[in-house]
Order: structure tokens, then sequence, then C-alpha cells
């Protein structure tokens, strides 16, 4: 029998409470000011990866819709990732961050040294929203239902505990904070409203699964090749390259 939309919703919410990356140990971490210099750049160039790719995703995504009003409604994605005459974007934001942190900005755009795991589980996202239902593409954007409370604990962490922390750095999640809301209202509702069947409801709940496990593995491809023993496989930023020419030895 087919969940009511709060039985639906509250499913939707305990994937979060129980796989969303926050639970991580990197990102304790990271917020807790434990992470070193290097492990906060490795964390900078490979979550830029994700970025980067995010509004390729969502073209994706709109290039399969029939709707304007969906295409219209999602389109705003896009612009915030990658800006407007009026809004700087967010992969632009990114890049500051990577100069805050004492990266060379070029280097982090070009995804060179991006670590095989990353890019595995990037370009998986955005096949399944390339050939997935809308539903289920739709769906697997969902994690940012859990988005604001990682991004205030991170812009707290990070002022707290890392000297190059600043609101410069830190645009981006301050500007998530205001961004994401509008897409959460939309994204949700327009599952709620489409997946009127439990076959329809089991797959908008795998395809979130799906998505924190997107999420999760790239924090353990981190962990793995850069928190002690590091093991940082070939080809993957090394610790001195890719930096900006004041943190250059």
């Amino acid at each position: 029998m087919t969940r009511s939309r709060e039985e639906f919703e509250a499913r939707l919410r305990r994937i979060g409470a129980e796989r969303y990356h926050d639970l991580h140990p990197f990102h304790h971490r990271l917020h807790g000011g434990d992470c070193t210099p290097d492990e906060v750049r490795a964390w900078v160039i490979n979550r830029y990866y994700y970025q980067h790719s995010i509004p390729m995703k969502d073209a994706a995504f709109m290039s399969r819709v029939e709707s304007p009003d969906l295409r219209r409604a999602w389109r705003s994605r896009i612009e915030d990732h990658d800006g407007t005459e009026t809004n700087e974007g967010g992969i632009r934001r990114w890049l500051r961050l990577a100069e805050a942190v004492g990266l060379d900005p070029d280097y982090v755009a070009s995804n060179e040294g991006v670590l095989p795991a990353t890019r595995f589980a990037v370009d998986a996202y955005v096949r399944f929203v390339r050939e997935k239902t809308l539903l289920e593409a739709v769906a697997a954007s969902l994690t940012e239902l859990f988005a604001p409370k990682i991004h205030a604990n991170r812009i707290e962490g990070l002022l707290k505990n890392y000297a190059f922390a600043d609101d410069g750095a830190l645009s981006y999640f301050r500007n998530r904070l205001k961004e994401a809301p509008k897409d959460v209202a939309f994204g949700l509702k327009w599952v709620l409203d489409h997946a009127d069947t439990q076959e329809k409801q089991d797959a908008a709940a795998k395809a979130l699964i799906f998505k924190t496990d997107v999420l999760w593995s790239q924090l353990d491809a981190l962990w793995g090749a850069y928190v002690a023993p590091a093991r940082i496989p070939p080809g993957a930023w090394t610790p001195g390259t890719g930096l900006a020419e004041a943190h250059a030895a």
C-alpha cells in the first residue's frame, strides 16, 4: 500500500538522519579543527570536482524535461553555480576558498589531481541523473534537505579553528544557506507529488540513498588517501604541488 505524503517524507528524512555525510569522521575532523593544511587542501581540490559537475548534471536533467515550467524552475540551479551578470556563482566562490587555503585556483579548476574514487563517484551521479527517471533524478537531489545543518556547522567550525577562514573564503557556504531552501522546497514537493505509487516511492528512496553513497564515498577516498596512514594513489594531488605562489616552497 502506498504510504501517505507525511509517511513518505518521514522516510526520506530518515535516510538523511542515518546516511548523510555530516556523520562521516572526515567532517568531524574538519569541523573540529583537526585537519592539517594539506588535508584541507585535498578536500577543497576533490570537492571542487563535485561542485563543477553539478551544473552539468542539472543541464543533463533539463535536456530531458519536456515541461517548460519544470525547466524554468530548475534553471536557477545552474545559475547559482555558474553565476550570472549579477551573481558570482558557487564555482567562483569555491575557487576563492581554494585561494584562501593556499592553492592555485587554476590548478584546482583544471581538475588535475582529483582522486580516482572522487571522479568515479561524481561521474556516476551525473550518469544517474542523465539515465534514470526524472523522479529518481529529482529525488537524488534531496540531499539538499540536510545541507543547511552541515553548512552552518562548517562555517562555525572553520571560523573557530582555521586562520584562512573569513567571510570571503566561506562565501560559498553562506550563499548556499540562502539558495538551498528554495531548491529544497521545490524538489521535495515535486517528489511528493509524483511518487504516487509504492513502486515510485521505493525508487525515489533508493535514489536518495544512492546520492548519500556518492557523498560518503568521496570522504572515504579522502580519508584513505590523506589521513594517516596516507595512501595517495597514482595521479592524485600530492602535498606541495598546485600551490599559489605565496605558499610554494
